[in-house]
């Protein structure tokens, strides 16, 4: 079993930036994809993006496209999630999560692929 604890939530001010970390322990994760999602307050949790295990395949939401980019640090079993010109419609609360499919190559933007989750980080915009 694997513990993902996020952190680098917080509140900004629309056109900023934050930059979230995913920090993976208790087994390695080098060998499996990682998504973010995110869920406001009354709405579904949402896809945003997502990295294949070696990092060279990525898939994003349409709405954060341009603006999020995620990327994968296997030494330091840590996955991240730059975010610039945030927008209100970002404020939520962020989830990292992990896919045990052995090297998927193409990651998946479905949650119901990912079978470990961390507690999340609050993300807030002010306009």
């Amino acid at each position: 079993q694997v513990q993902l604890v996020e952190s680098g939530g917080g509140l900004v001010q629309a056109g900023g930036s934050l930059r979230l970390s995913c920090a993976a322990s208790g087994r390695t994760f080098s060998n499996f994809a990682m998504g973010w999602f995110r869920q406001a307050p009354g709405k579904e949790r949402e896809f945003v993006a997502a990295i294949n295990w070696s990092g060279d395949n990525t898939a994003y939401a349409d709405s954060v496209k341009g603006r999020f980019t995620i990327s994968r640090d296997n030494a330091k079993n840590t996955v991240f999630l730059q975010m610039s010109n945030l927008k209100s419609e970002d404020t939520a609360l962020y989830f990292c999560a992990l896919d045990w499919n052995f090297r998927r190559t193409v990651a998946s933007t479905t949650a119901r692929m990912y079978e470990d989750w961390g507690q999340g980080t609050q993300v807030t915009v002010s306009s």
